[in-house]
């Protein structure tokens, strides 16, 4: 909700307390006049020197009722101001006390309050003379509300509705309910408007910040969907190139230098058989630079352990702390152990930045005899394994079925283990290919 569509309640509101409250100060000076009362002209005096004082403030621009909208909007233009009004938010009285002493921006709280004090000191005088100053106090109540925090504005709208109610049974001489309940039922009434109007716009400003909010989140979500989506795609490219390409280009080449070696030197299909071991040889490179092309960009310039150290640096922030550690003898991989275990890490990392609520975390890659092992832990609020969803995304999104499907594809298993309020440790394994194992030993 646009904020601005307050200030039309809030105008209109105050035109209204201009008005009652220079209607009532009119109404006791007419009746005065009227009823030829001893201290007319001490009461059409002092009506006119409150009205002044009040005007005085209300056009002057240093005592302004403004709502929390109109706060913010004036803050928005200065940096420190939006930041000091976003931190009262945080906290609701001090964000209900920011909101009410704006009525004194921009001089401030201290002119608002004298100027406060002076209109209570006048009516307070008009009080003691004619018995119709008692329902200005319904405006002063307002006032009161708007400009003083609420430990000093509820304990001042009581003493004012006690003022009101001595001043109408000294002038009455007698003591009926009206005298209580009028003052008493305009307390109420003032109170409870007030405080309902900062709760409700309270809650308006948090439902704004949510859609705000939820914007953000859908942009953000549907710009790492399309970048999943591209390095998926990429990842698929470089498998089936590796996969089938690549290896049918491998075993051409060894066939033909087979057939090269079985040749005698003289013979002429040696030639032709060389060349055509030599074309399989570059038409090999070449996709094999196709497959390294389409690698994750965190693995172009550097090991798997260098990419998942920049992913624990790149996680880390004032709430998340990630640590990273290598275990045993770091051997080299084939590019879909190195895409798979980057891409386990990166997953489990963002379910924990999005669920876990963990303080810490901490990646382990492990390198063994025969298989490699990746191990992601933290401290957060952990949940639930059997709760978790079975179906895996079809979008290829992160979650625990598409990085146990992207184990299994490499004949690995994925582990979690984790419960309510202990945290999770999600681990994966993979066998290490014959050919890496004999290269380890």
């Amino acid at each position: 909700m646009d904020s601005r569509s307050h200030t039309h309640v809030t105008a209109g509101l105050r035109l209204c307390l201009h008005a009652l409250l220079t209607g009532l100060l009119a109404l006791a000076s007419l009746r005065a006049v009227g009823e030829d009362a001893p201290h007319a002209a001490a009461v059409v005096g002092l009506s006119v020197l409150m009205a002044s004082l009040y005007a005085a403030g209300a056009l002057a621009g240093s005592v302004r009722l403004r709502s929390r909208a109109e706060e913010r909007d004036a803050a928005a233009e200065k940096p420190e101001a939006l930041a000091a009004a976003s931190r009262s938010q945080a906290d609701g009285r001090a964000a209900t006390s920011a909101a009410r002493a704006a009525f004194a921006a921009p001089l401030g709280a201290g002119v608002a309050a004298l100027w406060l004090a002076g209109l209570c000191a006048l009516w307070l005088a008009l009080l003691v003379l004619s018995p119709d100053a008692l329902w200005v106090a319904f405006p002063l109540y307002f006032l009161q509300l708007h400009l003083l925090p609420t430990r000093w504005a509820l304990p001042a709208v009581v003493v004012t509705a006690a003022a009101a109610i001595t001043g109408f049974v000294v002038h009455r001489q007698e003591i009926a309910p009206g005298a209580f309940i009028g003052p008493l039922l305009g307390a109420a009434v003032a109170v409870a408007t007030v405080l309902g109007y900062d709760a409700l716009f309270r809650e308006s400003e948090r439902r704004r910040e949510l859609i705000v909010e939820l914007v953000a989140t859908r942009a953000d979500l549907a710009e790492a969907e399309r970048t999943a989506g591209t390095l998926a795609e990429r990842e698929r490219l470089a498998r089936e190139i590796h996969d089938t390409l690549a290896q049918g280009l491998s075993s051409i080449q060894l066939l033909l230098r087979a057939a090269e070696r079985s040749l005698p030197d003289a013979d002429p299909a040696a030639v032709h058989v060389r060349a055509a071991r030599e074309a399989a040889q570059a038409n090999l490179a070449e996709a094999r630079s196709f497959v390294r092309a389409l690698t994750p960009p965190d693995l172009e310039h550097g090991s798997l352990a260098a990419a998942l150290e920049r992913l624990c640096a790149r996680t880390t922030g004032p709430e998340l702390t990630v640590r990273f550690a290598v275990s045993g003898s770091p051997a080299e991989l084939p590019t879909p152990y190195e895409v798979a275990l980057l891409r386990t890490a990166q997953s489990a990392l963002a379910n924990t930045v999005r669920h876990a609520r963990a303080g810490r975390a901490e990646i382990t890659l492990s390198f063994m005899d025969t298989s490699v092992a990746l191990d992601v832990v933290d401290d957060g609020q952990g949940f639930d394994p059997s709760g978790a969803p079975v179906q895996e995304r079809g979008d290829g999104g992160f979650g625990l079925p598409a990085m146990r499907a992207r184990a299994g594809s490499l004949g690995g298993v994925l582990s979690v283990e984790s419960a309510p309020g202990q945290g999770t440790a999600v681990a994966v394994t993979l066998p290490l290919p014959v050919a890496d194992r004999e290269r380890a030993a």
